[in-house]
């Protein structure tokens, strides 16, 4: 399975708008009874506001005019009341359309989050962690942003524009028409450009996850561009993703302010005709000065609702923009699922290869028509040229990865009927390049293992001490407690390895990969993880990758992984023939 984000946001959105938001809407379901009070308020809102320009003419035309003060004052306090009633239910609509949006954001992160944790390796070797970054941190905070601020400022703008516009009508037809015709070219100028600008926002959102996704790279590589005195690199590179995020910036700003000075002069073309109609129908005895003054004010209620909405309709674009991308991954599902398990092969080896093919998406094929066995108890080593599938194969017998074709079968069973927890109980995993977590040595050696999470150190060093591993952990300054820096900083490469070692041969596995675990360490400690793979229980089987022959010296059989094929390699001599072989011809 493909599953490039950016081979997807390439593709044409098939979705409208209208279904995206469905879709949305879905999330924030479990907060209808909030919906529905800052919904109330929004409705006593704008109907106190469409209110008071009725009454602000008839207070005109029944007192100003008669110069009947007293009843200016009385309904002078009257306004004042619902503008004060009205400014409560505003901030009450805003805050609970605030704690809405929080708890959207919440929500909606923790399911990226989890939906990414769900996604196999393959993933994460086609997408930066940038971008990821961007989707989780950015892209859902447009989606916070547009709950909390924008919402129900939409729905209030609409109910205000449908009141006034009623209003309108009924306090004269022939002026109404007038006022809102100006409405219809804003209808067709939106319904035109909306996808233009939900794209350029959509792009813009891509630039600014790919800098992101630079600023991440070369920030985790930034001893590598000290050491090589290659910072110029860094900079030029960093500036080609600064200049695209600005320039793509630029269009979604000019494409979400394109809609207000149109919307202005709409309004401000209504507000000609009231005037000019208004003062005409006065003239003919047909119309009165307060109701003229209520029209132009229900015409500006009518128009500046449509102003804000300019503005709210571009938030909802970068909302939906945001939306898009967020979907890209939730939509997505592994490609490892746990399959119904099928009869199981009585007296079959630990692990079995049958007919195996491997290649990963849209590459050439790495594995052709595997073929192997590994008992229970053994050690078996396979070495090759770099680049000959190694790994690769390591990585099938984890199951980070399904063959192509074939199967892969683990105590007679096919390996994807194991649910995870089973697998990654039963095999363990050294990888080259051990990652380790901001914290202890103590707290890294047990991720993952619930077993003795809440052991005490006292205990976890006898524990230690039974599968053989004190004198790894003697290597470190402050035993448990040695604190781990962010990515691993504050130990070495070899002490990142004899933590990953600890770490898997604490969770005391069917089967132990080491893939190049002794790469980083020297000899004399490389000896001392020699005797304790010695001393794993009988039936642990090892699996050993190797660049150096002493490594594979010991081991039961060995196999030779080149050109996509894995054979039995015979006698250590004939492993080194053929080893060094490999590499000449390299």
């Amino acid at each position: 399975m493909n599953y490039n984000l950016n081979k997807f946001a390439g593709q044409e959105q098939k979705i409208s708008n209208y279904a995206a938001f469905r879709n949305l809407l879905q999330l924030i379901s479990h907060e209808k009874k909030h919906l529905m009070l800052a919904l109330s308020a929004i409705l006593i809102n704008s109907g106190l506001s469409l209110l008071a320009p009725f009454l602000v003419g008839y207070t005109i035309d029944t007192y100003v005019v008669q110069k009947q003060y007293h009843g200016v004052l009385v309904f002078s306090g009257i306004l004042l009341v619902m503008y004060l009633v009205a400014l409560g239910t505003s901030y009450l609509q805003t805050k609970l359309m605030g704690s809405v949006g929080q708890r959207t954001l919440f929500t909606l992160r923790n399911a990226v989050f989890n939906k990414i944790q769900q996604l196999p390796v393959a993933f994460f070797n086609q997408n930066k962690a940038g971008d990821l970054i961007s989707r989780v941190n950015n892209d859902t905070d447009k989606l916070n942003q547009f709950f909390s601020q924008s919402l129900m400022q939409f729905a209030g703008s609409i109910i205000t524009m449908i009141g006034a516009g009623i209003f309108l009508l009924v306090i004269n037809f022939k002026l109404g028409v007038a006022t809102l015709l100006p409405a219809l070219s804003i209808l067709v100028f939106t319904r035109i450009l909306s996808p233009w600008i939900k794209r350029k926002n959509a792009v813009s959102l891509k630039a600014f996850g790919g800098m992101s996704a630079e600023i991440q790279e070369s920030l985790g590589n930034f001893k590598v561009i000290v050491a090589f005195n290659r910072r110029d690199y860094f900079r030029t590179r960093f500036n080609t993703a600064n200049e695209h995020n600005y320039a793509t910036a630029i269009w979604a700003g000019l494409a979400n302010n394109v809609f207000l000075p149109f919307y202005g002069l709409c309004a401000g073309l209504a507000q000609l005709m009231v005037l000019a109609y208004g003062i005409y129908l006065i003239a003919e005895g047909q119309f009165s000065i307060g109701l003229l003054v209520s029209y132009l004010s229900y015409a500006t209620f009518f128009y500046n609702p449509l102003r804000q909405l300019a503005t709210l309709w571009t938030n909802f674009q970068v909302a939906m923009a945001g939306w898009d991308r967020i979907t890209e991954i939730l939509s997505l599902e592994s490609n490892l699922p746990t399959i119904a398990s099928k009869d199981v092969i009585q007296d079959a080896a630990l692990l079995t290869f049958k007919n195996v093919h491997f290649a990963y998406p849209e590459g050439r094929e790495i594995l052709h028509n595997i073929n192997f066995s590994l008992e229970q108890g053994k050690t078996y080593a396979l070495v090759g040229p770099t680049g000959g599938g190694k790994t690769t194969t390591a990585s099938l017998i984890a199951r980070l990865y399904d063959p192509s074709k074939g199967i892969v079968l683990l105590n007679g069973k096919d390996i994807r009927s194991y649910d995870d927890a089973e697998r990654t109980r039963r095999i363990g995993f050294i990888l080259q390049e051990p990652f380790l977590f901001t914290g202890t040595v103590k707290e890294n050696i047990l991720y993952g293992n619930a077993l003795y999470q809440h052991n005490s150190n006292e205990q976890l060093e006898q524990v230690i001490k039974e599968a053989n591993l004190e004198k790894l952990l003697a290597i470190f300054d402050n035993g448990l407690d040695t604190k781990v820096l962010s990515g691993g900083d504050g130990v070495s490469l070899g002490q990142k390895q004899l933590i990953a070692f600890m770490r898997a041969v604490l969770r005391k596995p069917d089967l132990l990969i080491l893939d190049e675990a002794t790469a980083n360490i020297d000899t004399v400690t490389e000896q001392l993880l020699s005797e304790i793979l010695e001393k794993l229980p009988p039936t642990t089987t090892r699996v050993i990758i190797a660049h150096r022959l002493n490594t594979i010296e010991n081991a039961d059989e060995i196999f030779f992984v080149s050109a996509g094929e894995v054979t039995r390699a015979g006698s250590f001599r004939n492993a080194v023939d053929k080893l060094l072989s490999g590499e000449s011809k390299s």
